[in-house]
């Protein structure tokens, strides 16, 4: 189990399972919010979500380089959530 325990690894798979419960929720919002900012915050919270996934994942089969791939989506999601704020809030939408 690549240098894992059974419990730890039984908590993994429960992690996982609930990070894809809060993606297919956080999907439901994106499709369905009402505004704007709605859906902003829905994108968000799904890759937010997807990187969270994909560390656990990393963890749970012991290969570190896809947590390097997961903080450059992380920075880029927070960079691009910031900058969706910051245009819905001048075009008056927010």
């Amino acid at each position: 189990m690549h240098g894992i325990t059974a419990t730890t690894a039984t908590t993994l798979e429960i992690l996982l399972f609930v990070l894809v419960l809060a993606m297919a929720i956080a999907t439901f919002r994106l499709l369905r919010g009402p505004t704007q900012a709605d859906r902003v915050m829905a994108l968000d919270v799904l890759v937010i979500a997807a990187v969270a996934s994909v560390a656990v994942f990393a963890w749970r089969i012991s290969v570190t380089a896809l947590l390097d791939l997961a903080l450059a989506v992380a920075m880029v999601t927070f960079i691009s959530a910031v900058a969706l704020a910051w245009y819905l809030e001048r075009r008056g939408d927010a």
